[in-house]
């Protein structure tokens, strides 16, 4: 189990509820989950709908192709899991702003990171 991020991961749903995502698939010109992901994986996740959005950790299960919601970090639902109803979802691996190692609005050296903000 390990925390991957990769580029260019999405994949749609029509998953309903607050529980795990099962996903049917890549979109056209984007890998699926099970190309970027192994078994037990943890990555970075968001899933919208248009109107609604949620971003968090997710647990990525190969067998059945779900994706477990372990954490939302922020969300159109006050900071909770959406109660996602019928319909399409998107569902893509991102680097929500909340995880990115900084300490300052104008960026800070952490963690050997070096980031700067603004112009």
């Amino acid at each position: 189990m390990a925390l991957v991020i990769k580029d260019r991961v999405k994949e749609t749903s029509t998953t309903t509820g607050t529980g795990n995502f099962t996903l049917a698939g890549a979109v056209d010109g984007f890998q699926s989950f099970t190309d970027a992901l192994a078994n037990a994986d943890t990555t970075y996740y968001a899933i919208e709908n248009g109107t609604d959005w949620e971003t968090g950790l997710g647990t990525w299960t190969e067998s059945g192709a779900v994706l477990a919601r372990t954490t939302v970090y922020e969300s159109s639902n006050s900071g909770n899991a959406v109660d996602w109803g019928a319909g399409s979802k998107d569902v893509f691996i991102t680097l929500p702003a909340s995880q990115l190692p900084t300490s300052g609005a104008t960026g800070a050296r952490v963690a050997g990171f070096s980031l700067v903000f603004g112009g």
